[in-house]
């Protein structure tokens, strides 16, 4: 093992002993690295607002997607500087800043050993919850997720932080990560249109910021409420339109037509959280021009009322995507350090380890995309 200095013998990290429970700091050994992997320190990990419903309701509602065993480690996105590096770890070295990626596949079905990790069977988010055989193996492997002082994980997984990309903004990579994979699948070029639904919450935030930086020329924002609208489309007052369905009578299809000289819109990303209607995302995927692309990388659980001959005579593509590679987070990361992907519009709320309960209810409550909760386990 290489090491800038003596990594100290026991650790911080923040962990759940029971389900509805809240998380508790413990004391525990630092942890050591295998061949391939590399300790980081944590400067700073991001709270998803979902974090709340995980460690209170996921195992009634998933059971078939486990959790950590217990007590548990959480923290889904994490950044800081590595401590020390395995031994056949030779492309990274002590005191380089990254950002954890935490998706892991099982490594040795036909999609892992094909670099498709993201299509494993058990593909796991380490520090958050798994989703299948293999997921405990990974998660007894990687057992400390980013709300810890330090972290093992892959070198596989590292993404190397330009210095002008501070932890706080790379701790939100999950979300701006998702929305870009959804964009590459949908193969947004410069000069597509996108409208992103839910564009309001966080998810569609982050989605907006991506399409920005990617080149798209028009983006239509569908949500509700009047204000959320109105930031987003301050982003790029030029380039965004919103539409509010509480306010308007007008169908999202006719609205996005009238924007786009009545073709509809290259791609419908559908960023809408668990508990929205199928009727809303139906709505924004009429506003597709024919042979447009829908992709669904956000949590809407009710059943499609899919028309299959809609979908022939409209030439239709309907995605699915999930969490995104360990080259897409390196591709935001040198976008962010060129000035084309813009991350200063992020609001960040910090915590300290031991107010992790607090940041954990102010994710939930945020109520803004532009909202970062993040837990900065350096921190006293």
């Amino acid at each position: 093992m290489t090491q800038k200095k003596p990594l100290p013998a026991t650790m911080r990290v923040a962990r759940l002993h029971e389900i509805g429970g809240a998380l508790q700091i413990d004391t525990v050994p630092v942890p050591q690295p295998g061949a391939t992997d590399v300790i980081v320190a944590i400067e700073a990990c991001n709270v998803v607002p979902n974090l709340r419903n995980i460690i209170t309701h996921w195992p009634q509602w998933h059971p078939e997607m486990p959790l950590p065993p217990l007590p548990g480690s959480f923290g889904l996105d994490a950044a800081g500087v590595i401590a020390a590096v395995g031994s056949n770890v030779h492309a990274f070295r002590p005191g380089q800043r990254v950002y954890i990626n935490p998706g892991t596949g099982c490594g040795g079905c036909r999609f892992c050993r094909n670099g498709d990790i993201l299509d494993c069977d058990s593909f796991t988010y380490r520090g958050y919850f798994g989703r299948g055989p293999a997921t405990p193996a990974i998660f007894e492997q990687y057992p400390f997720g980013g709300l810890s002082e330090y972290v093992v994980a892959p070198q596989s997984c590292l993404v190397t932080l330009p210095d002008n990309l501070d932890y706080e903004q790379a701790a939100r990579f999950g979300y701006l990560g998702t929305g870009y994979a959804a964009l590459r699948k949908a193969e947004l070029r410069p000069g597509g249109t996108v409208l992103i639904n839910g564009i309001g919450g966080t998810l569609g935030v982050n989605t907006t910021m991506m399409a920005l930086a990617m080149g798209a020329t028009k983006i239509l924002g569908v949500g509700r409420r009047r204000a959320p609208l109105e930031r987003v489309r301050s982003l790029a007052p030029g380039k965004i339109e919103v539409h509010s369905i509480e306010e308007s009578d007008a169908t999202v299809r006719d609205w996005a037509r009238s924007l786009t000289e009545g073709y509809g819109v290259d791609i419908v990303v559908d960023c809408l959280p668990p508990k929205s209607p199928a009727a809303s995302t139906m709505a924004a995927m009429r506003a597709m021009r024919t042979g447009g692309r829908t992709v669904l990388p956000g949590g809407m659980a009710e059943a499609l009322t899919l028309d299959p001959f809609w979908g022939l005579a409209k030439n239709a593509y309907l995605i699915g995507s999930r969490w995104f590679t360990v080259s897409e987070g390196q591709d935001m990361a040198d976008m962010a350090g060129a000035g084309t992907l813009d991350l200063s519009c992020l609001e960040h709320k910090r915590f300290a380890l031991a107010d992790v309960n607090e940041a954990i209810a102010a994710a939930a409550d945020s109520g803004s995309g532009f909202i970062n909760v993040v837990v900065l386990p350096s921190a006293t």
